[in-house]
């Protein structure tokens, strides 16, 4: 029995609906035509669930889990580093679907159209993709599973976790601050710290903050 059985469906219920109507304080942003020239679409995923025990009423940030992942040092492309769940999209589909196939494909989570909570701003990476951030509900349909080929480790973290401030570097190599997330006593840079930061900002402090200029660390940018 999964962590989601002590959880009532009508308290995942509303900590969703709490999530959905935190999301309009910022109007998205979508990358423009310059900005995807070039660049491969691709989509990253806020996949939440409840935290045991919530009550649907208490901060957010101590009753929303999210899932984090360490990519297998097999793949290709930044093998071993922290990613949220995602990739690139297929011909023909949207962001919101890729996002699902992805989640079924690395963690084992089905999810139907209707768990899309919503999106985030997009954000052009060095690496030559811009990446839309799906925010998705995945309480009430079993725990993750990480898929070997794909996934070295599975964290099922509270936001509690993010809520912290981040830290800002100035490199010569760029104009745009570097930002770093506190977590796991390092810390976590963009392309996945900028998601984890607006939705820090966006859904648990109601601030519409942007972080498509937030710059990635030089060994990210291949």
């Amino acid at each position: 029995m999964g962590d989601d059985a002590v959880v009532p469906d009508r308290v995942q219920q509303r900590l969703r609906e709490r999530i959905e109507a935190a999301l309009p304080v910022l109007p998205r942003r979508a990358a423009t035509d310059a900005e995807r020239s070039g660049k491969r679409s691709a989509s990253v995923t806020m996949t939440l669930l409840p935290v045991p025990g919530a009550t649907g009423d208490g901060p957010l940030a101590a009753e929303v889990a999210f899932v984090l992942t360490r990519r297998a040092r097999s793949l290709r492309a930044h093998s071993g580093q922290w990613a949220l769940p995602g990739g690139r999209l297929d011909a023909g589909e949207t962001a919101e679907q890729a996002a699902r196939r992805e989640v079924a494909e690395e963690v084992g989570l089905e999810l139907s159209p209707d768990r899309v909570l919503g999106l985030l701003d997009d954000y052009p990476t060095r690496s030559g993709y811009v990446i839309t951030p799906v925010v998705l509900w995945a309480g009430g349909v079993g725990e993750p599973v990480p898929n070997p080929d794909e996934v070295a480790e599975l964290h099922r973290l509270p936001l509690t976790e993010i809520d912290r401030e981040p830290r800002f570097l100035t490199i010569p190599e760029s104009d745009a601050p570097v930002i770093q997330v506190p977590l796991f006593d390092r810390y976590v840079h963009a392309p996945t710290g900028a998601v984890l930061h607006q939705f820090r900002e966006v859904v648990l402090h109601g601030r519409p903050t942007r972080v498509a200029h937030l710059e990635q660390p030089v060994f990210a940018w291949r």
